[in-house]
């Protein structure tokens, strides 16, 4: 039986999917995983705290680590600038740490060109009716929001074959077991 080592573990869902709900149980029954804070140039939303949400720099600083090839992976969302530290990935998988990441599928395909370590698992609603009906409940989002975001669900989830798992997110308790037992199976305890 070959050893286990260090694992980047990837979650990507459409907005609605579960990600965010999912992550934070990961979170808990893995406390010794590193979790990744992504940068962003987006303004902070009320509730959102600066290193525990995401890192909140300016457009310039973001295009100057561009620049300077600091970012694992990156993409323009919105007219807004996303990005992953190479740094904190390489220091964590060097000093023996597993790391969790939300990320979307254009910064997944970046990260599973660039490291072997990478576990992908995509969220899948159980249909797009009912990820509507998901956003619908959340009562933040306009009808167009809504839409746009069912369009570009529809083709996130066209591109789940670039996923080692899937998972189809349709009772929270079942998926939420099923992620941690896959995790379970790389999973590399400190």
């Amino acid at each position: 039986m070959q050893p286990k080592s260090n694992h980047l573990f990837i979650i990507s869902a459409p907005s609605g999917g579960g990600k965010t709900t999912l992550c934070r149980e990961v979170r808990k029954h893995f406390p010794d995983m590193l979790y990744s804070v992504s940068y962003t140039t987006r303004k902070p939303r009320k509730e959102e705290q600066d290193g525990v949400d995401y890192h909140f720099i300016g457009e310039n600083e973001f295009k100057t680590r561009i620049d300077a090839r600091q970012w694992a992976e990156w993409a323009l969302v919105h007219g807004n600038y996303y990005g992953t530290a190479t740094a904190f990935l390489d220091e964590g998988l060097i000093a023996g740490h597993d790391i969790l990441l939300d990320l979307d599928v254009q910064g997944t395909r970046q990260l599973l060109k660039r490291y072997a370590e990478c576990v992908a698992i995509f969220i899948r609603p159980p249909s797009l009716q009912a990820l509507q009906r998901r956003l619908e409940a959340r009562g933040s989002d306009s009808r167009e929001t809504i839409a746009v975001r069912l369009r570009n669900a529809e083709k996130e989830i066209a591109q789940q074959d670039l996923y080692h798992h899937v998972i189809v997110n349709d009772l929270l308790p079942v998926a939420i077991k099923e992620l941690i037992s896959i995790i379970e199976k790389y999973h590399m305890p400190r």
